[in-house]
């Protein structure tokens, strides 16, 4: 692990490190990186490689942090571990906890309703990551070797988180290499609420996702195979819509997908290749009308999964002291699709010796 006390990104902010911003169950110390361009504040911790928190101007000016997360490391390692975290080695689920590869079925440890997520029970959102800053930049690079056989996975898999944070542009870099035959499919899983974490639910902001099909779930939360039009669905979200009005408007109508999903928690399909094969393009915008404060979303991943947090309880406290409820964050995870192994049609998610993996997802605030 390597720190430095003060890596100027520039005359107007640069990058600091806290070296004991928290401890892990063991005692083990856990730095928090912040980033500031002068305009936007973001705090990244070391453990899961996580955002923490992004203080965001509103129209006014006035800053507030727009990150749904916790002011110290005990929830992170609980039933928060997800909040702004890297997810890995595979985002979202696979089915049954198999797939195959190359002619054989690989299995993994199921962690939710028969199915594996996010990684498995020792996720790299618990991981401890290590930090160094970048050179000539406002930025942190997160680093972690996950051997092979980690939850099951085959091949020894290195991985480089890359936060740059630059005219209120916050871009995620993501890369990976492997020794042997390999799947990945690596996401940040922050939730968004622009009116301030903690300020109440997301059903006001406007929410724009630029994607003409969605992938329909099964009962437990895995595609079916479906890429279903979003025309004539809730899941229509070409134009700007509060989310609470989309979601009060498809229980109404009973739909299933909605049902199953406790809201949006859905693959949305923005292109047909793997990410880093195709130019970063706008994937979602959402704005909340009060505070003017917007974010969008650019990535060259196929998929964004876009999740209302209908299943967050109120038993996690945030950082202004108020519970998370449900729809309290909006997460807009750019990703491969999900269970893709066990869908040829599906963009590959495998990943061979001798190949990099990388993605690019920007996250870009502003105001309206």
């Amino acid at each position: 692990m390597t720190h430095h006390g003060a890596a100027q990104g520039g005359d107007d902010g640069g990058t600091r490190v806290e070296p004991e911003w928290g401890r892990t169950g063991d005692g083990t110390p856990v730095a928090r990186w912040v980033l500031d361009d002068g305009t936007v504040r973001v705090g990244l911790v070391e453990h899961g490689a996580r955002i923490q928190s992004v203080l965001a101007p509103d129209r006014d000016g006035a800053l507030a942090d727009v990150a749904l997360g916790f002011a110290g490391l005990a929830p992170y390692e609980g039933k928060g571990r997800s909040f702004g975290a890297t997810i890995g080695r595979f985002a979202n689920r696979l089915a049954g906890g198999t797939f195959p590869l190359d002619g054989r079925t690989v299995a993994v440890p199921v962690t939710d309703r028969g199915n594996a997520i996010h990684g498995g029970p020792r996720p790299f959102s618990q991981a401890l990551w290590t930090a160094h800053e970048v050179p000539g930049a406002c930025g942190a690079r997160f680093s972690l070797l996950s051997p092979d056989g980690d939850n099951g996975f085959p091949g020894a898999l290195s991985v480089h988180v890359t936060y740059v944070l630059h005219d209120g542009v916050l871009a995620v870099e993501t890369s990976a290499t492997t020794d042997a035959p390999t799947v990945v499919n690596l996401t940040n899983h922050a939730y968004w609420n622009l009116a301030g974490e903690g300020s109440g639910t997301v059903d006001a902001h406007l929410l724009q996702v630029d994607a003409a099909e969605f992938l329909p779930v099964d009962p437990t939360g895995v595609p079916t195979g479906e890429r279903r039009p979003v025309a004539g669905t809730p899941f229509d979200l070409s134009e700007p819509v509060p989310v609470g009005y989309r979601l009060r408007d498809g229980e109404r109508a009973g739909d299933e997908q909605l049902a199953r999903g406790s809201g949006f928690d859905h693959c949305y399909v923005l292109a047909d290749v793997p990410g880093g094969e195709r130019e970063v393009s706008r994937a979602a915008r959402a704005e909340e009308p009060v505070s003017g404060r917007t974010l969008e979303v650019w990535t060259d991943q196929p998929g964004l999964q876009v999740f209302t947090g209908g299943t967050l309880a109120g038993t996690l406290v945030g950082k202004a002291g108020a519970a998370y409820g449900p729809r309290a964050g909006l997460a807009l995870e750019a990703q491969a699709f999900p269970d893709a192994p066990n869908h040829p049609g599906f963009p590959t998610t495998v990943l061979r010796e001798g190949e990099l993996f990388r993605s690019l997802t920007e996250f870009r605030f502003g105001v309206s």
